[in-house]
């Protein structure tokens, strides 16, 4: 593994079309790992899947599973993609500025489980702080780190 470091670019990143192709590209290859992880191996750990969109259902009052979903996926591809680039990655060039990237990838999935977690499912939805730490919070931390770890690693790439 390599340590790449994040001190050389600017904070914010220039506004352009090929930034928009990175947001998706990034967003679409974090969020398929994601639901690879969610789907896929997660009920092979704990016996039962990652349900975002369960959550978004609970925290909106949806009723309606496919909007759900959808509101996932945009979340996923689009708007957390966009945090990292305009919040988390700028943060971190401020504080920390020769962060490896992996610590930042970290760093930036385990805000997103803080949000999804205690944001989300507590303070907005009234489920425990984390689920009250069941085994299906923690593979909800590996999954959101993952997704974290792929944006980084996506946008790093593309911006060489």
């Amino acid at each position: 593994m390599t340590m790449i470091e994040t001190d050389k670019a600017p904070v914010l990143p220039r506004l352009s079309g090929r930034l928009l192709t990175t947001i998706v590209i990034a967003g679409l290859a974090a969020d398929m790992t994601w639901e690879i992880w969610a789907r896929g191996i997660t009920p092979l750990l704990v016996g039962g899947p990652l349900e975002p969109a369960g959550l978004i259902q609970s925290v909106f009052g949806f009723q309606n599973r496919f909007a759900a979903e959808i509101i996932h996926a945009i979340v996923g591809i689009i708007l957390y993609p966009i945090g990292y680039l305009f919040i988390a990655r700028p943060l971190q060039r401020m504080i920390f500025p020769r962060l490896p990237l992996f610590l930042t990838g970290l760093g930036f999935g385990t805000g997103l489980w803080i949000f999804a977690l205690y944001v989300m499912a507590h303070l907005i939805a009234g489920f425990p702080p984390f689920l009250g730490f069941i085994p299906l919070t923690w593979v909800s931390l590996v999954g959101h780190w993952l997704f974290g770890l792929i944006v980084a690693y996506v946008v790093w790439f593309r911006e060489r």
